[in-house]
């Protein structure tokens, strides 16, 4: 646990690493963040102790925290008026490196054992190369025309949206908590076989997938708060259709439960990015370090409803808690062109 402390918590000074790439030109730590990542996390299978772990460790989530402040922000700015199609992009891939990463890894640690994750490192390398190539004639282009405001000036001007939408992250993180973290355990307490728990959360994400494209997509033409309105009011309905049932009904459920409930990912980084398009990359920062905290308290407050009353108790507090937040919505402002 405090391993997975040491990785996320660099995620907090991304609110910093954005407003200083919107004042300086930062867009060079995206071409960095494959390899630096790459090099950290492939030598934590030959660390020589606890201390060397944490070094890599944070190392690795520096690297992801600035590339993650800023490369949401770059994507954004190149994508000009399809900016809810840009976000969708920017996370299918991301969402496609986390399903096959894994896999990745456990296969060249059952052929080489742990020294050989090393042999990883050139895909790190490889791809910054590949980035700079392709990028390198349009990395300049990448910033915003106008002058960045004084991060006050910004805090105020993204304060209309950046309220209710962290009331909306947070109550939507239970909801996620329950789907993305719990649910094999629940599975498995419910009697359901090893193999079904286990393909549920590959079911749930490759839907996803989906969900996140085509959310983006649909949020250009249809608006941001309608798409976030309709998950919002459907993911905790389909969550109660998914606890009344059992067996292989389960995975058509997850598959449309996952289409739902992660197609607002890209419509959210929207909307972050769309309230202050001067500053955008601190307005992604803020957004990713404070939605780091908010998570990680849903997080807990769900676990301990878990101990206390139960994992299908604990589903169904998260799905209300989520319906709740359907009112947030509405105190969103429309979106700015």
């Amino acid at each position: 646990s405090l391993l997975m402390l040491f990785r996320q918590a660099p995620s907090m000074l991304q609110p910093i690493i954005g407003h200083q790439s919107d004042r300086l030109n930062l867009w060079f730590l995206v071409l960095l963040g494959p390899v630096v990542t790459g090099i950290a996390m492939s030598l934590l299978g030959v660390a020589n102790g606890y201390s060397m772990l944490v070094a890599l460790l944070v190392l690795a989530g520096l690297s992801s925290a600035a590339f993650h402040a800023v490369g949401p922000a770059m994507a954004g700015t190149l994508s000009g008026s399809s900016l809810g199609r840009g976000m969708g992009i920017w996370m299918l891939c991301g969402e496609l490196g986390r399903t096959v990463g894994p896999i990745l890894v456990v296969s060249v640690i059952g052929v080489w054992g742990m020294g050989g994750v090393p042999w990883l490192i050139p895909i790190g390398v490889l791809a910054s190369f590949i980035m700079y190539v392709r990028m390198k004639d349009v990395i300049g282009k990448a910033r915003n025309v106008s002058q960045a405001l004084p991060w006050r000036s910004a805090l105020k001007r993204m304060a209309p949206v950046m309220v209710p939408l962290s009331g909306i992250v947070f109550v939507r993180a239970f909801m996620m908590a329950s789907l993305t973290t719990f649910l094999p355990t629940f599975l498995s307490e419910e009697g359901a076989g090893l193999w079904l728990a286990g393909a549920s959360l590959s079911v749930l994400e490759g839907a996803g997938i989906a969900g996140a494209l085509i959310g983006g997509w649909l949020s250009d033409r249809l608006g941001r708060k309608q798409i976030l309105g309709f998950s919002m009011l459907m993911t905790p309905v389909f969550m109660f259709v998914f606890l009344g049932n059992e067996g292989w009904l389960l995975f058509p459920i997850l598959a449309i439960l996952g289409f739902v409930a992660l197609s607002t990912g890209p419509v959210v980084m929207a909307m972050v990015q769309e309230s202050c398009p001067e500053n955008r990359a601190f307005a992604n920062g803020l957004y990713m370090g404070a939605g780091f905290a908010l998570r990680g308290v849903a997080m807990l407050l769900l676990g301990m409803m878990a101990d206390v009353y139960g994992l299908r108790r604990a589903f169904e507090m998260s799905a209300v808690l989520m319906l709740i937040g359907v009112v947030l919505v509405f105190r969103l402002p429309e979106r700015r062109v």
